[in-house]
């Protein structure tokens, strides 16, 4: 069994080019924990090959792996144009209509009705992934008369976004729903839900998914921010999609909101993800620039569960490689004094609940005693993610009678996450505790290890013991 000396995760992206099982079995060697099944590119039967190789190598390397399929979301853009492009320049003006018009320098079809019925005077439109960008002076149900701010070209199908509005558009398409059941029926352990604007969008997929995968909300439009807490309330993971919200904030303000997520992801014990453009010119490069070396090091000081490869492992070049240096940069990060400070000092007070006390004094113990491992038996894995919020200097090991709550807690910080069959009495999670801590080499003869539980057991939500236990030779 492969085991890990880090406690922040890596996401790799399957792709394409390289999702062999030796390819897969190579990114799980280099550090990768849970694999992205992206469902904007690729037919199901790709996407159900992938997932049964992670499968067959998940028994082979005799570890949980995660598995996280990421919807497409709605994806608004505009239509064709006459020769296939036009330039725009600043200041001249440009009409978007509802029409299936053929679009030329002076007017273009947007077949977004939900966008026309938010726009109101002043409001930018933002096209290309911001490269150009459009004042609205006057707009209707079905047209819109606009300003060109900042020009350039504009082809065909090219990305529209409407930072300062909220659009009375789902988070899921057709697709997506279709997409969705598929990834359900497979097995998948997270999905990503992409355009999340407000908490009743994370309501309708949980409605959906019935709590058969957990649900992670992508933040990547300013008006999710403004619901950050509602939004971190309800799901049960959060991603920093730094794409999408580098084109709808102004640069300055997406450093600023990646450490607000984080920060409120840390108060609400859920786990946080920092994805796109992490080590982007390892797509093409076999080494990161210093910036985005840095760039992965502040998340893991900031507190990220884990951190997230996109292009670099789906179509890149160097696939290997930058899961290589991403597990090395974040072991280096974890091994500084002045991150462990930086813990400690974003430490939680713990809520008022049995659950939340017996985690922080299995924390204060495991350290005071310098256990070697604090142990969670927890059948839904909520213990277990109550446990690595309070970001112990110990590895926590997550027992679990669930593969599935295995799965998923791979993707939390500090969790090795195993599957055991359930504990009948106190002796027997005594005896599985120890035995399983030695087996895994979490810690040897002579060693300490805290253990935390609930009893009556196999009861949810009940976790109320904490024991010390000694490793010995007779175990």
């Amino acid at each position: 069994m492969i085991k890990r000396n880090r406690n922040a995760k890596i996401i790799a992206t399957l792709g394409p080019g390289r999702s062999s099982e030796q390819d897969i079995a190579d990114l799980i060697e280099a550090g990768a924990d849970v694999f992205r099944l992206n469902f904007s590119h690729g037919v199901h039967d790709d996407h159900r090959r992938r997932y049964d190789t992670i499968r067959k190598l998940e028994e082979r390397f005799g570890r949980p792996i995660g598995i996280l399929m990421d919807l497409q979301g709605p994806k608004l853009r505009v239509g064709e144009f006459e020769n296939g492009s036009i330039r725009l320049e600043k200041g001249q003006p440009f009409r978007l209509e509802l029409t299936n018009v053929k679009g030329n320098e002076t007017v273009a079809s947007l077949p977004h009705p939900e966008i026309f019925a938010a726009l109101r005077p002043d409001m930018e439109l933002l096209l290309d992934d911001g490269k150009i960008r459009l004042r609205v002076d006057k707009a209707g149900k079905d047209f819109a008369e606009t300003v060109v701010v900042t020009g350039g070209k504009l082809s065909n199908n090219k990305g529209v976004n409407v930072p300062s509005a909220i659009l009375e558009l789902s988070a899921m398409t057709d697709k997506d729903r279709a997409d969705l059941q598929v990834g359900l029926e497979m097995g998948v352990d997270w999905v990503a839900l992409s355009f999340v604007q407000r908490p009743s969008d994370v309501e309708e997929i949980k409605n959906i998914v019935k709590g058969r995968a957990g649900v992670m909300a992508k933040l990547e439009k300013p008006s999710a921010i403004e619901h950050l807490h509602g939004i971190v309330e309800l799901a049960d993971a959060i991603m920093v999609a730094r794409g999408d919200l580098g084109v709808e904030l102004p640069p300055e303000d997406v450093p600023v909101q990646q450490k607000r997520i984080i920060n409120a992801c840390r108060i609400a014990g859920k786990p946080v993800v920092v994805a796109t453009q992490m080590l982007e010119s390892m797509i093409t490069a076999p080494t990161p620039t210093r910036a985005e070396a840095s760039d992965v090091a502040t998340a893991i000081y900031d507190g990220a569960d884990a951190v997230m490869l996109s292009a670099e492992t789906a179509v890149g070049e160097y696939p290997v490689e930058s899961v290589t240096i991403m597990d090395r940069i974040i072991n280096r990060v974890e091994r500084d004094r002045l991150y462990h400070k930086m813990t400690e000092a974003a430490r939680s007070v713990p809520e008022a609940t049995a659950a939340d006390a017996i985690s922080a004094a299995a924390r204060q113990t495991a350290e005071t005693i310098s256990a070697q491992a604090i142990v969670s038996f927890s059948s839904t894995g909520s213990t277990t993610l109550r446990i690595a919020r309070e970001r112990p200097s110990v590895p926590i090991l997550g027992l679990t009678p669930n593969m599935d709550v295995a799965r998923r807690l791979v993707l939390a910080w500090g969790v090795h996450s195993a599957r055991t069959k359930d504990v009948e009495n106190f002796a027997d999670m005594m005896g599985k505790s120890v035995r399983i801590s030695k087996r895994l080499k979490f810690a040897q003869d002579g060693d300490d290890i805290v253990i935390v539980a609930g009893v009556p057991f196999g009861i949810p939500g009940g976790t109320n013991i904490m024991h010390i236990a000694k490793v010995k030779d007779d175990d």
